[in-house]
């Protein structure tokens, strides 16, 4: 059978859904500092989140559990249940005695009737130990004398079940109910369902059973914005799969639409402040890859390329022609003159091959470094895939080793904990092999760390060394990633590094890089980080053009 619940409107019965792109932005602050994809909705979903665009901050599991505990505590801090049978015992007595009587007088009291009713009653239900509930069960089979007693004794027995709950819910609990207000016998069941129902929907949550919790029932609990917080987090993951954010089934994986909007809102933030400024573009005159505007053509200049376009010049020549022999019929073949030629205009342009190096040794956890550089990869991603499309951007990862990370890979990429050293030298190694295999005219190498090299390849063996002594430097790791710093110079990719701290020991070595390879180091903030590197991004392409 279907049922239907009918309530006053409110406004609230309007469709709420989650946005999912506000979801995404709460989620990608997630991803930045450092939890993978599944650790991140996890953790929307215990803590909540921020939603962008309303006037709400979405109830984290944690948090409706606490409202929930301290619902049950407002209760228990004002009522206390010792009185709470008080009018049940005082109308059972009642009965009870009008029965008696009845039982008395017309049998006499040493019948055996008055006997086994008095056996009946024999535990007075004042006294500790005898539940209520148990001397009303007693007498469930009793025919009653008294057909007034009776009757009454009739509605009372209707009340068991539930008398019998209260006194269960007392017995377990009914010390934790201090406050100065008597709860009569309606009221102390009123709190017993609200708090079984509280502690049913706790348990619920605890489970991570979203859907088994009434979103209307939370709001009469609650209140309209732990209703609403619960709906936005059942529907969280549905959401972004509706989306297109998620995959669908199986393991939890963000789509390449995800990564493109977390690229561009990335890009918004580090780019935005670029835009009160002119920061290059990337036109140039010198001549390149030669690009032809389909729509668009010019005469034919002595040394331009022969990139004819045949219908135009062959349309100007018949038009030439009959402007010259008006009424003649045209006819085929026809005669081209050098001025009937048009040529195909180009845009000029150059591709550029670019290596992000992210620092993911474990220091870059500190002060949201790792958080930064990574917002800063998904911009730069973004900006090369939109607006300079030839392009070629890479990320690699450098800790006691080096890989190069996928892009639908990098918001869920975090700092190595399990490897603590930092590898440098392979990270350029991987650069010059990516360099090589994608060769541009003035590639370049971005290096983001915050720390000197601690580990390094001799041939294919790896070897690992501590700074020597606190401030110290570790001379072998150091020289040998210089070595390699040569190499790249010696290749033509030219390495600009951003440095996230300032300690002695690092400012000394990349002093000693970048007068190798004549690139440019910027000491910057995590705040920094995302203007400096895309406006040294752009110059680089503007130079590099002309």
């Amino acid at each position: 059978m279907r049922v239907y619940r009918y309530r006053a409107w409110d406004g609230s019965q309007l469709e709420f859904r989650l946005d999912p792109d506000h979801a995404l932005d709460a989620l990608s602050d997630l991803l930045m500092d450092g939890l993978s994809l599944g650790e991140a909705l996890d953790a929307m979903r215990e803590h909540g989140f921020e939603l962008a665009g309303r006037e709400l901050r979405v109830m984290g599991v944690q948090d409706l559990l606490r409202e929930l505990r301290e619902r049950a505590r407002s209760l228990e801090r004002r009522y206390h249940l010792r009185e709470a049978t008080e009018s049940i015992r005082r109308r059972l007595q009642e009965i009870l005695d009008r029965e008696q009587t009845a039982v008395r007088d017309r049998h006499g009291h040493e019948s055996a009737r008055h006997n086994d009713f008095m056996a009946r009653r024999h535990a007075d239900p004042s006294e500790p130990g005898e539940p209520l509930s148990a001397l009303l069960d007693r007498f469930r089979d009793w025919a009653f004398e008294d057909a007034a007693a009776g009757e009454a004794f009739s509605e009372l027995l209707a009340e068991l079940d539930r008398l019998r709950a209260l006194e269960r819910f007392r017995h377990a609990r009914g010390d934790r109910f201090a406050g100065p207000e008597p709860a009569a016998y309606e009221t102390a069941q009123e709190i017993r369902e609200r708090i079984e129902a509280l502690e049913a929907m706790a348990q619920a949550l605890r489970d991570g059973e979203l859907p088994a919790v009434d979103p209307e029932a939370l709001r009469e609990l609650l209140g309209h914005d732990a209703g609403d917080s619960l709906i936005l987090l059942r529907d969280l993951e549905s959401s972004l799969e509706r989306a297109g954010y998620l995959r669908e089934g199986g393991d939890r994986e963000l789509t390449p639409r995800a990564i493109r909007k977390l690229g561009a809102g990335a890009l918004a933030e580090v780019y935005g402040a670029l835009h009160r400024e002119r920061a290059g573009e990337h036109e140039v005159d010198a001549r390149g890859v030669a690009l032809p505007r389909p729509d668009e053509t010019r005469p034919f200049e002595f040394g331009d390329p022969l990139d004819v376009d045949v219908v135009r010049t062959v349309l100007g020549a018949a038009r030439r022609r009959a402007l010259e022999r008006p009424g003649e019929p045209q006819t085929l073949p026809i005669d081209l003159q050098l001025d009937d030629f048009q040529v195909r205009e180009c845009d000029y342009s150059t591709q550029s091959t670019t290596v992000l190096l992210l620092d993911m040794s474990w220091s870059m956890s500190w002060e949201g470094r790792f958080a930064a550089a990574k917002r800063v990869a998904l911009a730069m991603d973004h900006l090369v895939r939109t607006r300079f499309p030839r392009d070629h951007f890479f990320v690699v990862g450098f800790y006691t080793r080096a890989e190069q990370i996928p892009i639908p890979r990098l918001p869920e990429v975090t700092w190595n904990m399990g490897d603590p050293f930092t590898n440098l030298q392979d990270g350029l190694r991987l650069a010059q092999r990516l360099i090589a295999r994608f060769p541009s005219p003035s590639p370049q190498i971005l290096v983001i760390t915050d720390g000197q090299p601690t580990a390094y390849f001799v041939g294919s063996e790896l070897r690992v060394e501590w700074p020597m002594g606190v401030n110290g430097i570790s001379p072998r790791a150091a020289e040998e990633t210089l070595k390699e710093v040569r190499r790249v110079t010696g290749q033509g990719a030219t390495i600009n590094t951003f440095m996230l701290d300032s300690s002695p020991e690092l400012v000394n070595f990349v002093a000693r890089m970048t007068q190798i390879n004549r690139g440019r180091v910027f000491y910057s903030s995590p705040a920094q980080l995302g203007s400096y590197l895309m406006v040294d991004y752009l110059a680089h392409r503007t130079q590099a053009r002309r």
